[in-house]
């Protein structure tokens, strides 16, 4: 199962960050990166926490495809700058985030730029919970947690809040 999340807080020339994630959906499409099932859209505190800072609208989906993890990862980061994603200080508001989270239950490492599972995923409320919609079943492969147990072990603090919205996808 190869899982690819979807972030967004800023409104982009496709419109909401809602919009935005519809988009890069069929962005990925045409990059033969084919969504199987996707997650709702949840509404999701700023990673760190500022209260200034506008919230997130993320998703998870399953994608198949016949690519290799760094060519997807390629893949991924030639649509965030087709959709205008500049990079410039960690954590920042962004027009579009993708990320590949899990390559079946393989562990990679090829240097900093590719690290699956994504390194940070389990501390992540934006990830873990969209991913609730769209597996059953997942044990990650390093800690060997269930999601179920990683969304538990999940602190209770502002930047952990995680929503779905009610008809994100027309948002």
């Amino acid at each position: 199962m190869i899982l690819v999340a979807l972030g967004a807080n800023l409104p982009s020339r496709f419109g909401t960050p809602s919009q935005t994630l519809y988009a890069a959906l069929k962005a990925m499409m045409q990059a033969g990166i084919k969504p199987v099932q996707i997650s709702r859209v949840w509404k999701t505190a700023p990673w760190p926490y500022n209260e200034t800072d506008p919230w997130f609208h993320n998703a998870v989906c399953e994608v198949d495809t016949d690519m290799e993890p760094m060519e997807l990862l390629e893949a991924l980061l030639k649509i965030e700058e087709d959709f205008g994603r500049v990079r410039t200080v960690r954590n920042a508001p962004r027009l579009l985030d993708l990320d590949v989270i899990a390559y079946d239950d393989e562990i990679i490492r090829e240097g900093e730029k590719l690290i699956v599972p994504h390194p940070r995923m389990q501390d992540r409320a934006f990830v873990l919970m969209p991913m609730s919609d769209v597996v059953d079943e997942w044990v990650h492969p390093e800690s060997k947690q269930t999601l179920e147990q990683l969304i538990e072990a999940l602190p209770k603090t502002k930047e952990h809040e995680a929503v779905p919205i009610e008809d994100g996808w027309d948002e």
